[in-house]
């Protein structure tokens, strides 16, 4: 048997080794368990992680508040973050950024520059040649783009969730807004790569926030839809989103909930900071009526006196929330001069009329993008801590038409949660309930192409053709595929924003570019004369819009078909094979992914329409990626029913049918007998032929119209500068912390002197030896501490502690001997009564041998007799000198006693009684002088007319059976020992009570 074992063991390995290769991912792993999300305000951040035992949790900064000021300080020679920079805000506030993501992704001459610059002109703001975008110059040497300044907060965030997390984090899931456009997102993708995070999504915040909702909602989503809208109005900006909940079927989990976008409205400027600006200009206002006799100068002109009036504008706006009126006041606001004035709710109003007045605008434009009406709206949920101010939620609630607006979320952290759910749905380490997200795109995308037609014989022209890549409000991630049909030779195509009408034109000067990418193609000439024999199946370029919103071109190929023959029975083979290894491997995204966060990733096509006599830019019908030619099929990719026209000769496939969708518009295009069904002869002769399928990969040079990304090298620079940013804060902290612990040991010590355990171990001059010795280095440390190095801290701090050492040793000895010496004395008084209890143990039930015996008793001896020794010699020492008694010794002698007790206590425990001796008859030693009858013939079965004193035995059919053995060995029943021996012959059957017991 064991060579049979041996035999089947060689087959098990590549189990194991498959096990082997699952633990080793999950080690791999073990460094990135935890995730973490940062939800991006303009004015404040909240980060959340996700960890095991930690699920969904907002981190804390270092002031133990919830959310962190998105502010930084930059100076020559330190950097503050959070809540520090906010503070530094009033001191220095030309070196303070704030609202620095507005400048995201922008060109020097876009309006929402311009408006920075109005806003906060302290900040100097000079432009880069290259991208044409703007830095801030803090000085001469200091100069930083935005993206490098977000890189900052995002390294910050993700510092304060590793503090809070114990563990180094990677993965992040970020918030952006809904309306960033394709420059707006890279910049935020450039700056997490600057901050070496790995951005698992960019999630648009109000999809964070319906996530959040319908996560803790979950039992109340079915499979009727439920319309809700989120209106969030935050510092900067308000979004108005439309969500639909309602369970679907999913094939990896069956039904589950999903979210899915419906609407979208936006306005770039309405929000909290907005009001705080009118709030500080009529502030500033009143402070120069204040003066105006005095020809003071203008508050304006005061950076510092702005900053105030700034921040007091910020806290006015939350008390006139929730009172009429409430009094602002400054202490020292300029020239030393004191403010205070009353401002009351109504002024607020009157100054913020015409904000209040663009509150409906986004609300109209959600509707209008998803094609619904406010009655179809079952509930409006207020997101974002502008939605506080009273007025806000008056115009909204009569905007809506309801009778309520909903407050059950919360509006500040909701979209951090959602976020961080996401975070831990996309990364490896974890699994969560899904929920299937379905977010939409909010400025359509097209290509266009420009090709030469004949519409008249012997007269050609250019047509400018336009393909709709992915249109507004459509749903992604996506993949899709344009093919170009009628090129054999190198050609551009451009891929541009497509209607932007929706648009106002303030926002559309502030939208920036509306050209993408020009892609020029090299090696389609190229690739013809490759392939002369085989039949063109165009040009295919295959684009993605990821799960951030970004797209990109992922290749283009040019594909060619022709047909070959083979054995018949060898095809049907190699066709099976590679149906099985197409269902297996083919398909796009795991299960894994697919399951929770995004609904599953369409690749569609674009079908040829350039041989149509339609025209081209509206005879088009999108299909999907994973195409196949009825030869080589593969499964059938998901539906992807689209609204444009099909080509001529061709229907709409709504059911997916990728061989039929492929096939029939490109044999529209070429002649060629495929179209019509052949004659049974014939198709038992074309049955050996099958299509072979090239694909020659296109060279793709890329002309980023909207915002040039930044260069490899220059983003290099830029993560080099960050580190050595991180770097010098890493070792500023380690010096104030040698500092800090310097000047508190001197001062620690000194203080110790003068107590009297401390006094009774050390002599005058120990004292003051040391104490001259701190006194000196307190004094190095207030004239030469400030350039001292970490280094030279550090070394002073050493040599002052082992100048201490000897007295702090004395000192911790002797508060330590009381509890030692109790706890030995205690040992040793169990030790030796254990001992005593072993040796009067009868000769028949000893368990322990007399060496073991002995070598306690030793043991115990040797430890009295050290004890006793140590303490005469402790007493005979004076208390200055190094104590013989030390508290390690008398662990140890602890340790020694207690091992050689619990070698016994646990051979007592283990040890099985002796069986007792029979003697010659066969029967057992003598009962017991006080055993009863009763005890001798427990198991006699009484007969059937017993007395009245003799009750009936519980459970009477067990009995009568556990009895049956006694009756076969009469012999014993009435003799000495019979119980013992009952027992043993019926171990496990329940003893019958005794007359006696009754």
């Amino acid at each position: 048997m064991a060579a049979t074992v041996r035999r089947q063991r060689p087959r098990r390995l590549p189990c194991w080794a498959l096990v082997a290769v699952l633990l080793a991912d999950l080690l791999a792993l073990s460094d990135t368990l935890a995730v973490m999300s940062v939800d991006l305000g303009s004015e404040s951040m909240k980060v959340a992680i996700v960890k095991p035992g930690v699920p969904m949790e907002i981190v804390l900064n270092k002031e133990s508040r919830r959310k962190t000021p998105v502010t930084v300080t930059l100076k020559e020679n330190e950097r503050f973050l959070g809540d520090s920079a906010a503070g530094m805000a009033i001191k220095n506030p030309k070196a303070t950024l704030r609202y620095f993501q507005h400048l995201l992704g922008k060109q020097a001459d876009n309006p929402h520059v311009a408006l920075y610059r109005d806003r906060f002109p302290e900040h100097e703001l000079n432009i880069d040649p290259q991208r044409q975008t703007v830095r801030f110059q803090i000085s001469p040497e200091l100069q930083f783009s935005p993206e490098e300044v977000l890189g900052m907060v995002l390294n910050y965030s993700r510092s304060l969730a590793e503090d809070f997390a114990e563990q180094p984090i990677k993965d992040a899931v970020i918030t952006v807004p809904a309306f960033f456009n394709q420059a707006e997102r890279r910049a935020v993708l450039q700056a997490a790569r600057m901050a070496g995070l790995k951005v698992l999504q960019l999630i648009n915040d109000n999809t964070a926030t319906a996530l959040s909702y319908g996560v803790f909602r979950r039992k109340d989503i079915n499979s009727t839809a439920q319309n809700v809208m989120f209106y969030d109005m935050g510092s900067g900006s308000t979004v108005c989103t439309i969500v639909t909940y309602q369970t679907v079927k999913t094939k990896e989990a069956g039904m589950q909930p999903q979210l899915q976008i419906r609407g979208v409205g936006f306005d770039r400027t309405l929000g909290g900071l907005e009001m705080e600006l009118r709030l500080r200009e009529h502030l500033a206002r009143l402070f120069n009526e204040q003066r105006k006799g005095q020809k003071a100068k203008d508050v304006r002109e005061n950076p510092r006196a702005m900053a105030k009036l700034l921040r007091e504008a910020n806290r006015l706006k939350t008390v006139l929330s929730a009172n009429a009126d409430h009094m602002a006041q400054i202490e020292g606001l300029m020239d030393d001069v004191d403010f205070k004035a009353k401002v009351t709710r109504v002024e607020f109003e009157e100054l913020c009329a015409d904000l209040f007045e663009r509150v409906p605008g986004p609300v109209q434009q959600a509707l209008q993008s998803a094609e619904m009406s406010l009655d179809e709206i079952e509930q409006v949920i207020l997101v974002g801590g502008a939605t506080r101010v009273p007025k806000v939620q008056e115009v909204l609630l009569k905007a809506v038409g309801k009778e309520e607006l909903g407050k059950n979320i919360n509006a500040d952290e909701a979209a951090a949660m959602g976020a961080v759910y996401q975070a831990a749905a996309l990364s490896k380490a974890f699994k969560v309930k899904p929920f299937v997200v379905r977010d939409a795109v909010i400025y359509p995308i097209l290509v266009e192409f420009t090709r030469e037609v004949e519409e008249e014989p012997g007269v050609r022209s250019l047509k400018h053709n336009k393909r709709v890549l992915f249109s507004r409000m459509g749903p992604y991630p996506q993949r899709k595929v344009i093919t170009f049909n009628r090129y054999s030779h190198d050609f551009n195509f451009h891929i541009n924003y497509g209607d932007l009408g929706f648009l106002g034109p303030e926002d559309l000067r502030v939208f920036g570019s509306q050209n993408l990418t020009t892609v020029k193609l090299k090696g389609v000439g190229e690739s013809f004369k490759k392939y002369p024999d085989y039949e063109s199946k165009g040009i295919k370029a295959h684009f993605n819009l990821d799960e951030s919103g970004v797209l990109s071109l992922d290749r283009v190929e040019s594909v060619f078909e022709t047909l070959v023959e083979d054995n018949p029975e060898e095809e049907s083979t190699l066709t099976k094979l590679g149906n099985t290894i197409s269902s297996l491997f083919g398909g796009g995204t795991s299960s894994d992914a697919k399951e929770n966060g995004t609904d599953a990733v369409q690749e569609e096509e674009e079908s040829p329409t350039e041989g149509s006599k339609e025209e081209p830019g509206e005879q088009t019908e999108l299909k999907e990626e994973t195409e196949a030619p009825a030869e080589d099929t593969s499964q059938p990719p998901p539906p992807e029913p689209k609204g444009a026209a099909a080509p001529e000769g061709e229907k709409p496939d709504d059911k997916g049918s990728s061989d039929k969708s492929e096939a029939q518009p490109e044999e529209k295009g070429q002649s060629g007998p495929e179209g019509v069904p052949p004659a049974p002869e014939e198709e038992k002769k074309q049955k050996p032929a099958r299509k072979q399928k090239m694909v020659e990969e296109i060279g793709v040079e890329l002309a980023v119209l909207d915002l040039p990304d930044l260069p490899e090298d220059e983003l290099a620079r830029s993560v080099q500068k960050l580190e050595d940013l991180t770097l010098r804060d890493l070792a500023k902290q380690e010096r104030e912390k040698a500092a800090n612990s310097l000047e508190a040991f001197i001062f620690e010590t000194q203080d110790k002197l003068y107590q009297p355990e401390y006094q009774e171990v050390s002599t005058e001059e120990q004292r003051e030896e040391i104490s001259g010795k701190l006194s000196a280095a307190s004094a190095w440390l207030e004239d030469e501490g400030f350039g001292a190095t970490t280094v030279m801290l550090k070394e002073k701090l050493t040599e002052l502690r082992k100048l201490c050492q000897g007295l702090f040793f004395r000192v911790e000895e002797r508060r330590k001997w009381p509890e030692r010496l109790s706890a030995l004395d205690n040992l040793l008084n169990h030790s030796s009564i254990f001992l005593k209890g072993a040796r009067l143990l009868p000769e028949m039930d000893q368990i322990f041998t007399e060496v073991e015996m002995t070598t306690l008793e030793k043991v115990i001896n040797d430890t009295w007799a050290w004890k006793n020794a140590t303490l005469a010699e402790q007493a005979k020492l004076p208390a200055t000198e190094k104590p013989v008694l030390l508290s390690k010794d008398i662990e140890a002698k602890m340790m020694a006693l207690d091992r050689e007790v619990q070698y016994l206590l646990n051979k007592a425990k283990f040890t099985k009684p002796r069986p007792r001796p029979k003697d010659k008859n066969g029967t057992r030693t003598e009962p017991p002088l006080n055993a009863s009858a009763g005890d001798q013939g427990e198991k006699v079965i009484p007969p059937a007319g017993q007395t009245e004193e003799a009750k009936p035995i519980l459970e009477p059919d067990k009995e009568e059976t556990a009895a049956e053995p006694a009756d076969s060995e009469p012999l014993e029943l009435g003799g000495p020992g019979a119980e013992s021996e009952q027992k043993e012959q019926t171990a496990g059957q329940k003893r019958p009570l005794k007359n006696d017991e009754l």
